[in-house]
């Protein structure tokens, strides 16, 4: 393997390590659950992205052969870490915020939390 591929791999292992670690501290050191919510979904999905980056580059480079795993691992994290940040909201809001706190929704429909589903076939 060349150097240029090893320095690659090793700067992508550092700057995820360092993405982390960053999620890890906000994660313990923020002291609400809505600011929580932040670090790991964002640095820490970053930091995970990276190191599977790092895993594709080294294993093309030893064998010749893009590995799919690596791939579909990465879209799997980095499609699901949105839905589950929005989940854990949702149920933060249910669980320690009354409706009437909440600004306005400015949609025909209030907050998703409280209120019912629209129909179906409803234009409402």
């Amino acid at each position: 393997m060349s150097f240029a591929a090893e320095l690659l791999i090793s700067i992508a292992l550092v700057v995820s390590g360092l993405f982390g670690l960053v999620g890890s501290y906000g994660l313990v050191k923020l002291k609400d659950t809505l600011q929580r919510l932040h670090a790991p979904t964002k640095a820490t999905t970053l930091g995970v992205g990276g190191v599977l980056i790092a895993s594709m580059i080294f294993f093309y480079m030893e064998t010749g052969h893009i590995s799919v795993h690596e791939l579909l691992i990465s879209m799997f994290l980095f499609l699901t870490a949105p839905i589950t940040a929005n989940f854990i909201a949702k149920a933060y809001l249910a669980r320690n915020k009354r409706q009437e706190d909440l600004p306005s929704s400015e949609g025909d429909f209030g907050w998703s939390v409280y209120d019912d589903p629209p129909n179906a076939g409803s234009d409402h």
